[in-house]
């Protein structure tokens, strides 16, 4: 890796990919300028969409990083999946510090080509899996117990945003990510299905993860849904929390003492027994705020609140300057592709194709 860079010269920043995700890299980056940071310029091959942010961000707009007017430290690269690899390889190779946006690549071998490249030009690689850098992921420290099933629902409306991958590589992939520090074991069973519906790829999939131990995750991501939804619940024998990504809300919610202690145990164990065809969560007594008479006491979790891609451009920014470890590496990047293939593989072997018409 290289480095640490010097404290007193700036961090010259550029953005590639200037699309709905990379513009906001662009404004953080601006908004960074008192702590250090020049942004140099904006790389795209439209040449007019992103023009009026790089005049009013007063920085060159052009069609390719070799045209850039200056050298540049470090490069968000922000383009579609399928591009990640062809622009960040010969940038990491050089030593130029890389955050590419998730998933990295559209499979394990194009993230080990990635990790090479950085290896080679003493780079660092940091992957764009902001959801790392939610705080209300920091409730996780309230869940009372080990966790034992965990349900998440990652849906989207239909948007053009993203076209060459599914919305396994699209949404499911922060989620898969997120696993790993929720339950921290290795996976020993993957079962998946899903529909494509508007494209290529699929659009809806509901992946069942099971890890060692006995802990069992119950994946939903869609990108055809009708409203927004980022929601996540994890359950211990002794309660759950409910943790809303979106609105960076948490709750912890418990049973009270009586004959519902011995109903919550059971209902934990069937949750975990259930296979992909059985229906959704149903709503547990009490979980909307309900009291003692209901069965459980719930009540909300003091959470900071903070913007996550600034949170997540400032900590990549700090790895350069230090020489620190990036959050998400390659390394964490290609286990959660590693997982996202696994499922890919076991929607394949269910049959997927698309909705009939009716």
């Amino acid at each position: 890796m290289n480095g640490p860079a010097h404290a007193a010269a700036p961090i010259r920043a550029a953005v590639i990919g200037v699309g709905s995700f990379g513009r906001h890299h662009a404004r953080i980056y601006d908004e960074l300028r008192p702590a250090g940071v020049e942004l140099v310029g904006l790389v795209d091959i439209d040449d007019r969409g992103p023009r009026p942010l790089a005049d009013r961000l007063g920085v060159p707009l052009v069609r390719s990083a070799e045209q850039l007017p200056q050298p540049v430290d470090v490069v968000s690269v922000a383009t579609p999946t399928s591009e990640h690899e062809r622009v960040a390889v010969p940038l990491l190779a050089r030593g130029v510090h890389c955050l590419v946006e998730k998933p990295a690549g559209g499979s394990t071998e194009a993230v080990a080509r990635l990790r090479k490249a950085a290896d080679a030009g003493r780079a660092h690689l940091q992957i764009g899996m902001v959801e790392r850098y939610n705080p209300v992921l920091d409730a996780l420290q309230a869940l009372p117990g080990e966790p034992l099933y965990v349900e998440v629902q990652r849906l989207s409306p239909p948007t053009p945003r993203v076209t060459d991958v599914g919305v396994v590589l699209d949404l499911m992939i922060h989620d898969l990510d997120l696993l790993g520090r929720v339950v921290g074991r290795n996976v020993v069973d993957v079962r998946a299905t899903g529909v494509r519906l508007l494209g290529a790829h699929e659009d809806v999939a509901s992946a069942r993860v099971t890890f060692e131990g006995g802990c069992v995750a119950q994946i939903t991501a869609s990108r055809v849904a009708e409203t927004r939804c980022r929601t996540l619940r994890v359950f211990s024998r002794h309660g759950y929390l409910v943790l809303d990504c979106d609105r960076q809300e948490a709750r912890k919610v418990e049973p009270v003492a009586g004959p519902a202690a011995g109903d919550w145990a059971l209902r934990v164990a069937h949750l975990m027994r259930q296979g992909l065809d059985a229906p959704a969560l149903a709503p547990v007594p009490g979980s909307g705020g309900g009291g003692p008479e209901d069965g459980v006491a719930s009540w909300p979790v003091a959470i900071g609140r903070r913007e996550p891609l600034k949170a997540e451009i400032e900590d990549w920014l700090a790895c350069v300057r230090t020489g620190r470890r990036p959050e998400v590496d390659g390394e964490a990047a290609w286990r959660a592709l590693a997982l996202a293939e696994r499922i890919l593989a076991s929607i394949e072997r269910r049959g997927l194709g698309p909705v009939a018409a009716s």
